[in-house]
């Protein structure tokens, strides 16, 4: 119903931003790291919104940027995870370190969240590996300089790179650090995360 909100900040309450466009003020349910990165009073604001229903309650939830409204939307789709434990999980996890947490099967990094615990981050990965892992395959096929001969299996070379794409690195950076870990034994897992802890040291 509402792709976005730009207005002035009239008011930062605990957990919420009062947002004033043309007259009209909109309460605006946010996280903590939000509300600490907003200016002062009487500034220009513009929140990406998602417009929460149910039965029981309508309201609004926004975020500075797209990708923190695409993570919270995607963690909504989990049973048993409502927009407060949404919201904790964004406050705490920037938007590439969820995708990857997701993929590599990290429940630790979920727990880190508060009211989060074990079994709701295991959930968490459960409901969502597939759904990221589409996402990472429907990135258009990037060429790689690993030697032809290498043998892969399963197109893991092409699911890292893309997966490492989706995480904010070029295509370049990701196709060297894939390549200078790579493992016919390895699953893609291992090898997003090798190629992560490599990857500063390529560039």
């Amino acid at each position: 119903m509402f792709a976005y909100l730009k207005g002035t900040l009239e008011r930062k309450n605990v957990d919420s931003l009062i947002v004033d466009v043309h007259g009209v003020g909109y309460k605006v349910f946010t996280t903590a790291s939000a509300l600490c990165s907003c200016q002062a009073s009487g500034s220009e604001i513009k929140v990406y919104t998602h417009f929460y229903v149910r039965e029981d309650i309508q309201a609004l939830y926004g975020f500075l940027t797209e990708e923190e409204l695409k993570m919270f939307e995607q963690l909504i789709t989990v049973s048993g995870i409502g927009p407060k434990a949404a919201l904790s999980l964004v406050s705490n996890i920037q938007p590439s370190q969820f995708g990857l947490a997701v993929l590599t099967e990290d429940a630790d990094k979920f727990t880190k969240a508060p009211g989060i615990g074990k079994k709701t981050a295991l959930r968490i990965i459960l409901e969502l590996k597939d759904k990221l892992k589409k996402e990472y395959q429907e990135v258009p096929q990037l060429k790689c300089d690993i030697p032809e001969q290498t043998s892969y299996k399963d197109n893991r070379v092409s699911e890292a790179i893309s997966a490492l794409v989706m995480l904010g690195y070029s295509s370049q950076e990701a196709s060297r650090a894939v390549s200078c870990v790579f493992d016919n034994e390895k699953p893609v897992e291992q090898i997003i995360k090798d190629a992560l802890k490599n990857i500063g040291s390529l560039f």
